[in-house]
């Protein structure tokens, strides 16, 4: 699956089942997300929307890039609210933060501007660990997923095109 379209068919599936994972921790398993669990969502949701439109859309050299520059931009900044998850869930005790207010909460009472910050800080709740598999936390795999998608973006940003192919 060397082509473009499928690429980033692959990577919409992907993040269809990192969402669709999370879905099971919340509503079968019961594990309610913090809000940075919560931010890392939206970030996978927005760079599956651009590997779904980029699939469809299939573009030339530009677009390709273009998608790529996308992509990369939000598993970039998704890999960075999961890195400062992890960094979080590996505090010792006495340095993790207090827990806060809900991410409904604060949406709700307080600009925009400094609701991000609040969140961005994290919580109490957001240095839980609540489910690992080989030693790593939701987060930790969601960094993991996050780095391979900069780097799918990355190779269509930087990487050379051949003419579009057709399915």
């Amino acid at each position: 699956m060397n082509s473009f379209r499928g690429v980033f068919l692959f990577g919409f599936l992907a993040c269809l089942s990192m969402l669709l994972i999370a879905g099971y921790f919340q509503f079968i398993e019961h594990l309610e997300p913090c809000p940075l669990c919560i931010l890392q969502r939206v970030m996978v949701l927005i760079a599956g929307v651009f590997f779904l439109i980029g699939a469809i859309h299939n573009p030339v050299t530009t677009g390709r890039r273009i998608y790529g520059f996308l992509v990369f931009l939000a598993a970039g900044l998704g890999a960075a609210i999961s890195a400062r998850h992890v960094w979080i869930q590996n505090l010792p005790e006495d340095q993790i933060p207090s827990c806060g207010p809900g991410l409904n909460f604060i949406l709700e009472n307080f600009p925009l501007s400094q609701a991000v910050d609040m969140v961005l800080k994290g919580s109490g709740e957001c240095a839980d660990v609540l489910w690992t598999f080989l030693n790593l936390s939701i987060p930790a795999w969601t960094l993991v997923a996050f780095i391979l998608m900069c780097l799918v973006g990355l190779k269509q940003l930087f990487g050379r095109h051949k003419q579009p192919d057709f399915i």
